[in-house]
């Protein structure tokens, strides 16, 4: 079996979860902050970036980080062009931990309009997904948020993953289609009603050799995605934690049984730079089995 079929096969059928390890730019301050790292214990993106890029390394060589729960990666595009122990990031996680590589391509979000935030361009998009193929990644990621139930904006967010999956297929590898419901929506619950229903238009329209992945907010409704994890263009659905606290985002995955973990956040609370290794890998073991439980629940 082909490398990239033995991949296939674990994101279809394995047991366990989906790390995400990708946060951006953006996003990096918090999480490091979340992490006991400060903006004054650092000075600019390279020194900001190395920390995070140490703290990754931490997880991911955690005595828990394997495919015994976690079954794959996502990365930042940073962590892919770096090494852990003078080896490739996407290199290590699969050889050496049996997780499956993954890449988020999008470069951040447009300004809300029609309730939603789109994707920013990527002009660089079919340079970048041939450089995430040869170094060994298996699939990407890309994220666009829905604030409101407003049916034209939540169409033309989808409309536009849809496009960016098909640029992702072409270049051989799997997309992960996230258009996120903000938890904190006043209209949450008639959110996913639409954008379940425009998920299934673009679904029934690809062609069969054109497989994707769905990473959606845990529903109001559980069960809600049960159909989408069914249809045979979707090789798995996974859920993203979305600013929940760990145990409700474990709590409301274990009542979505066709859908498996994606946390960020939620994987890393309680973590802290000035652990030791024990108390690290304790806290990090800890989070990582529950996540998994709920995955399998």
């Amino acid at each position: 079996m082909s490398t990239t079929d033995a991949q296939r096969t674990q994101m279809k059928d394995g047991k366990g979860f989906v790390a995400a390890l990708d946060q951006s730019g953006g996003s990096t301050p918090k999480a490091l902050s979340l992490y006991g790292v400060e903006p004054s214990d650092y000075s600019g993106d390279a020194e900001m970036f190395k920390a995070m890029h140490d703290m990754r390394a931490r997880i991911i060589l955690a005595d828990d980080f394997t495919s015994d729960k976690v079954i794959g990666a996502i990365l930042f595009e940073r962590t892919m062009d770096d090494t852990i122990n003078g080896k490739p990031v996407a290199d290590l996680l699969w050889d050496d931990r049996g997780v499956v590589p993954f890449l988020k391509i999008d470069k951040g979000l447009e300004d809300e309009a029609n309730g939603v935030q789109l994707l920013k361009p990527m002009p660089d998009l079919d340079a970048l997904l041939k450089r995430a193929k040869a170094a060994g990644i298996f699939g990407t990621k890309e994220r666009s948020v829905i604030h409101g139930a407003n049916p034209e904006g939540i169409a033309s967010a989808v409309a536009q993953q849809f496009a960016v999956a098909k640029s992702v297929c072409d270049a051989g590898l799997v997309p992960i289609i996230e258009p996120e419901v903000n938890i904190h929506s006043d209209s949450k619950a008639e959110c996913e009603t639409i954008l379940k229903a425009e998920l299934e238009k673009h679904l029934s329209a690809l062609p069969e050799n054109e497989i994707v992945m769905l990473k959606l907010t845990l529903p109001e409704v559980s069960g809600h995605y049960a159909s989408l994890a069914d249809h045979p263009n979707v090789l798995r659905v996974v859920a993203l934690s979305g600013g929940y606290s760990t145990d409700v985002a474990c709590t409301r995955l274990s009542q979505n049984p066709k859908m498996i973990a994606s946390f960020s956040r939620a994987l890393t609370e309680g973590l802290n730079v000035r652990m030791s290794d024990n108390e690290f890998n304790a806290a990090l073991g800890k989070n990582i089995t529950k996540i998994y439980n709920a995955s399998i629940a």
